[in-house]
């Protein structure tokens, strides 16, 4: 059924529902599981939007999302999973699909938190709904309110 599954892994609260419902999937389907977290290329990285390239900013938010991802890895070691993790650098659902594919994912895991206001969601977005349209495999969204 699932013999490989990525989970998008941020540390959220609607990140950290995703990981135990793929520990779940992953204990019942003796799956494999990796983890990845995805940075962002934009003007925020690379310095306070006058577009300035900052390495010593970008490699510090490189490193913080290391921290999330090895915490993350961690948990599933603590519940008897063994894991793999990347950081991923570019634009979110782009870098996720692309290691779906490179990893041959039989699922996706990705959090998503409902949002009060109309406003929020519109300018927030949606990164679950663009994964469910561009992912090569089943997606699942673990979801938080």
């Amino acid at each position: 059924m699932y013999k490989r599954i990525l989970l998008a892994y941020d540390g959220s609260e609607s990140g950290q529902k995703a990981l135990l419902d793929c520990q779940d999937l992953a204990q019942w389907a003796h799956s494999e599981l990796t983890l990845v977290a995805v940075m962002p290329l934009n003007m925020d990285v690379m310095g306070m939007g006058v577009g300035v390239y900052d390495p010593q900013l970008m490699e510090r938010e490189k490193q913080a999302l290391q921290d999330v991802l090895d915490e993350g890895m961690r948990r599933l070691l603590a519940a008897g999973h063994a894991a793999t993790g990347e950081v991923l650098v570019g634009e979110t659902v782009d870098e996720i699909t692309k290691y779906a594919r490179k990893i041959e994912a039989d699922l996706i895991v990705v959090g998503h938190r409902h949002l009060d206001s109309w406003a929020a969601r519109w300018w927030r977005g949606s990164i679950s709904k663009a994964l469910i349209e561009h992912a090569p495999c089943s997606v699942l969204v673990a979801i938080t309110h």
